[in-house]
């Protein structure tokens, strides 16, 4: 998964996925490909199931 994927994943800015991205406890990336960075999007999904709440959605 690239930045993009990622922060639309976690329904947040680009920006804002940089600054996780910079956490300890976020996933270091899989591969760095001209310039931009990727993530295995198991271990993404993972972070995410751990770290982050879960977004209410249009049932509730």
């Amino acid at each position: 998964m690239g930045p993009y994927e990622i922060a639309q994943r976690l329904g947040v800015s680009r920006q804002r996925f940089q600054q996780l991205a910079r956490y300890p406890t976020f996933p270091k990336p899989y591969q760095e490909l001209r310039g931009m960075k990727v993530w295995l999007a198991e271990e993404v999904e993972a972070w995410i199931k751990e770290h982050r709440q879960p977004r209410p959605t249009d049932e509730d």
